[in-house]
């Protein structure tokens, strides 16, 4: 068995970065037995590993990718991606939601996602039944950033190694063995923004994921906040009080977000639950402003974190008044339409 392997199925010893590197290696050359890639994604799917061991494999596989044109910090200056770790509530898409109110308002939003690991519509998805394509390059997010103010990177952002262990454990189910992936997607997205807001659902993950983002923070210079709630959701809620682990690259911060304090009126989740039978139609409801109270609130909250971890502004409650006012003069609507002209006129 492969020293990886086996190291992170005992939790005996750490796995350094050689030993990732070797394990790597063998997926691309095809030398791995059969069955290893299965107990190395079941076992870390069990529990993530401690913080040698994770930090090793981030930078295992951030070393592997091939550099871009504009990398590093600072390449999408002032941009912010908002990206779940999944699971949790069912909800209507709210990060998505939130990625274009937040670029109508003016924060330059570049969002990562997937497609549904554990609900029943990943942003990917919903992106594709609205007719919203998804950038194949940096040069595309790039362009696509300067016509609209948001983008939505596609696969290319993720390392090819993700591809690679999808395919080494068929026919099993990648969505049910790679949910630490899915986990620890947001830091393995080579997206060059200033800023991350990124929602935790699952409160046995958070130590493991603040130790993914201070390293995120460090290596990139990216502010990184990691965000959570008693009752579940990888996003901010307007119904409830919220936790947020702020990380910078000298230090980190932790704060509670109180929505009642920002003047947001109690709620539950059955208002954030998706309606109707067409996703895209209800979609277009809550950027219209159309979809109640509850969807209204937690939109405008999450649009208003971009703002202020993108340091657009620093004053919640004007944010959540911008947030509001793209909803209901149409801003928000119309940037969904131009998103959808330019992929027709560009296909």
């Amino acid at each position: 068995m492969h020293d990886a392997v086996a190291a992170v199925i005992g939790q005996d010893r750490p796995v350094d970065l050689p030993m990732w590197r070797s394990f790597w290696d063998g997926l691309h050359e095809r030398g791995l037995r059969r069955g290893e890639a299965v107990a190395l994604l079941a076992s870390l799917s069990t529990a993530l590993p401690g913080r040698t061991t994770l930090t090793a494999l981030l930078d295992s596989l951030a070393e592997r990718r091939p550099g871009h044109a504009g990398s590093g910090p600072g390449a999408f200056d002032g941009a912010v991606n908002i990206v779940g770790t999944g699971g949790g509530p069912r909800t209507f898409n709210i990060s998505t939601a939130a990625a274009l109110v937040a670029a109508a308002m003016g924060t330059p939003v570049v969002k990562t996602g997937s497609r549904a690991y554990t609900s029943s519509m990943g942003s990917i998805d919903l992106l594709d039944r609205l007719g919203v394509p998804l950038t194949g390059s940096y040069e595309e997010t790039h362009a696509m950033l300067e016509s609209c103010n948001i983008a939505f990177a596609g696969f290319f952002v993720y390392p090819a190694e993700l591809a690679l262990l999808a395919r080494a454990v068929l026919p099993l189910d990648i969505r049910t063995l790679g949910r630490s992936i899915n986990a620890l997607g947001p830091f393995l997205a080579d997206m060059p923004v200033s800023a991350q807001v990124t929602g935790v659902s699952d409160a046995r993950l958070a130590s493991a994921l603040r130790t993914a983002a201070a390293h995120t923070a460090r290596g990139t210079g990216r502010r990184v906040w990691l965000v959570g709630n008693e009752l579940g959701a990888d996003e901010l809620l307007g119904c409830t009080t919220n936790r947020v682990h702020a990380h910078e690259a000298d230090g980190e911060d932790e704060f509670t977000l109180d929505p009642t304090l920002l003047g947001l009126r109690p709620g539950t989740l059955e208002g954030l639950r998706p309606r109707g039978a067409d996703p895209a139609a209800y979609f277009r409801a809550v950027l219209g402003g159309e979809a109640g109270r509850e969807a209204e609130d937690t939109v405008c909250l999450n649009a208003a974190a971009l703002a202020v971890a993108g340091r657009t502004t620093g004053d919640w409650h004007e944010a959540l008044r911008c947030a509001r006012t793209v909803i209901h003069d149409g801003g928000a609507l119309a940037l969904l339409e131009r998103l959808r002209t330019r992929a027709a006129v560009h296909a």
